[in-house]
């Protein structure tokens, strides 16, 4: 038996992105958004509504960063989620965040974060899709394996459930892409 749930935006897994930019002041904010990811070879997208102060931001810089939520950073990055930088203009500081500049795209890197795409604007479409160019990808030398990759595991990323409104954490190695699969030729 199956059960149906009706139209849902219900996807597994849901990375948690902070959206990193800077306003007219150069004032770091940060943003949660769930709802991004993969767009393209070098392209990624993620799903603002105009109202957003990170939307504002990106379109006045023309860049922003996506940095990835960890387990360590639950409470900082869903309270960059649930306040927004209208109403708390300095709700990056009081998320205990600290930024330092991009050298690729004129954008905030959070130190707290240890995995960050730095972003070049393309477009913005008509219904808030925002696409941009991964300029960059960087990562602090604490999430590196002994070959110099990022290891998932040590980054420790969170996802979201729609469905519950829960983070989960990453779990384990479980398969190899590209390669599993060949068991059944």
């Amino acid at each position: 038996m199956r059960k149906d749930f009706g139209a849902k935006t219900w996807l597994y897994p849901m990375p948690v992105l902070i959206v990193g930019t800077y306003d007219e002041k150069g004032v770091p904010n940060a943003m949660n958004a769930a709802w991004g990811g993969v767009y393209d070879t070098d392209q990624v997208m993620v799903c603002l509504a105009d109202d957003h102060k990170t939307t504002e931001n990106i379109k006045k810089n023309g860049a922003f960063t996506l940095s990835f939520a960890t387990v360590k950073t639950i409470a900082p990055c869903d309270y960059v989620g649930i306040t927004s930088a209208n109403d708390v203009p300095d709700k990056f500081e009081k998320a205990g965040f600290h930024a330092r500049k991009s050298e690729h795209v004129n954008a905030p890197i959070i130190d707290e974060l240890p995995m960050t795409v730095e972003c070049k604007l393309l477009k913005f479409n008509e219904d808030g899709i925002c696409i941009g160019e991964i300029v960059n990808v960087s990562a602090d030398e604490s999430i590196l394996d002994e070959d110099g990759k990022i290891d998932a595991k040590r980054l420790d990323p969170i996802i979201y459930d729609g469905v519950t409104h829960a983070y989960w954490s990453f779990g384990e190695r479980v398969g190899r892409a590209f390669f599993d699969g060949k068991k059944i030729k």
